[in-house]
């Protein structure tokens, strides 16, 4: 291909949708090794720990996953959405203020989640299978995983642009995992010593974010900021309802994906707790190119919605529609031909009851692949109250939906439930979205109309 004809195919596409399949990019850039990675240090917890035990890990690591989503503000997304404004308006002070605020969530956030941790443990120690000797590790594992959030840090190198910083923090997290399961499986291969190996690769992933905010200069906008929250609320408008309507979106969104590990196990018990969360692993990680393309897309969709352009944005959302539906289709059929032979290679024959359940949830993560760009749309546009709405009746499906089937046609049921509730969203998300797109053309710029 000629130089001009690359050039000429580039100019089709929109800056928006450039920009995002960069930012996306240096997100795939180090996916293939974390992909690699993650299934062998799922192959090592899985062969030792063995699949009651790891059910037991699993159900322990799923209710800290569930508090943390519980009680985290995604303030990722209150940083590119409030901070591609001050940036604009190149507003340091601003900036700052924001950034601090942020902080400050995080921190609460940790503080509350702690003593939530702590109370659910001690009171469901038997559910989860904590004896005497594990306590106090678990609990502290617990905590290590609220304090070390790192949604900020998140947020900031995205509103940068700085996405092959963040691959290089992220891919932190699976390279630790693996030497962690490496050194537990040798030194201490119970359900403990694969606590401390996750507990570590945390620290360390938090620890290289932070680095990273430092390399970029916004440690020290941060530390020359004043929090004064009069001025932040008028700085920001609608802060206050973006802030609420966003954790209670993530966590119906994220925390439903631990409730049916969670039925799994208080329904059918331990090993069938661990086959579900190996086989949910591994769908994950092969429709793990939604989440990736959520984070990418979210920055240039909030310029899109905020810019002079805003009547191309139908345009955009369609040609992201189009590509990551077309993502969605290829990856389930790899995941069809692929995700039985990975499964049994992973976990052995232990786990081999996991493989229709694994289709459901790819099939359900690959629908949330489609539909991934409608939800940023709705928040970048004030339209979170939308998106809350869908988010809770999809988990009402979901939730009611695996109680239903669990009982009927074992853990099999808690991947439809995983599907009709994905389904669900994906419906009422685009009936909101295709509404917005509808009349976006017909507003002036920045004029997003708060529910």
């Amino acid at each position: 291909m000629t130089d001009s004809s690359h050039n000429r195919r580039r100019a089709t596409l929109p800056k928006g949708v450039r920009a995002a399949a960069r930012n996306l990019g240096w997100l795939l850039g180090t996916r293939g090794v974390i992909a690699v990675l993650s299934l062998l240090y799922l192959g090592i917890a899985t062969r030792t720990l063995g699949v009651v035990n790891f059910g037991r890990f699993a159900l322990i690591n799923g209710a800290v996953q569930a508090i943390f989503t519980f009680v985290a503000f995604q303030t990722w997304q209150i940083v590119v959405r409030y901070g591609v404004d001050h940036m604009i308006a190149e507003d340091d002070a601003a900036l700052a203020r924001l950034l601090r605020g942020c902080l400050v969530l995080d921190a609460v956030s940790a503080l509350i989640g702690s003593g939530i941790a702590v109370a659910v443990l001690e009171i469901g120690r038997d559910r989860f299978g904590i004896t005497p000797d594990m306590m106090r590790l678990t609990l502290l594992y617990a905590v290590v995983q609220l304090v070390t959030i790192r949604s900020t840090a998140v947020g900031i190198l995205r509103l940068r642009d700085k996405f092959s910083l963040a691959a290089l923090a992220d891919s932190m997290q699976p390279i630790m995992r693996f030497v962690g399961c490496a050194a537990a499986a040798f030194l201490m291969p119970t359900v403990t010593g694969f606590l401390m190996a996750w507990g570590a690769a945390e620290i360390v992933t938090a620890g290289t974010y932070w680095l990273m905010i430092t390399h970029t200069g916004d440690m020290a906008l941060i530390a020359r900021g004043r929090l004064d929250r009069r001025q932040l609320l008028r700085e920001n408008p609608n802060l206050t309802r973006f802030v609420l309507s966003t954790n209670a979106t993530s966590t119906l969104g994220l925390s439903s994906k631990q409730v049916p590990l969670l039925l799994v196990g208080a329904y059918v018990g331990t090993a069938a707790a661990g086959a579900f969360r190996l086989a949910f692993q591994i769908a994950q990680a092969l429709t793990k190119l939604s989440q990736l393309l959520s984070r990418a897309a979210f920055p240039e969709i909030v310029r899109a919605v905020r810019s002079p352009a805003a009547r191309n944005l139908p345009r955009m959302l369609t040609r992201v529609f189009l590509y990551s539906a077309a993502a969605a289709a290829v990856i389930l059929a790899i995941v069809a031909a692929a995700g039985h032979p990975i499964l049994q290679l992973v976990g052995g024959d232990e786990f081999r009851y996991g493989r229709t359940v694994m289709m459901w949830m790819a099939a359900a993560g690959c629908l949330d692949l489609a539909v991934v760009s409608f939800e940023p749309v709705l928040m970048a546009a004030h339209r979170s109250g939308t998106a809350l709405v869908a988010r809770t009746i999809s988990s009402i499906v979901l939730v009611g939906a695996t109680v239903f089937l669990l009982p009927r046609v074992g853990t099999a049921g808690a991947g439809m439930g995983m599907m009709a509730g994905s389904l669900t969203a994906a419906v009422l998300l685009g009936w909101a979205v295709i509404r917005f797109a509808r009349g976006a053309g017909d507003r002036p710029a920045g004029d997003e109309r708060p529910e």
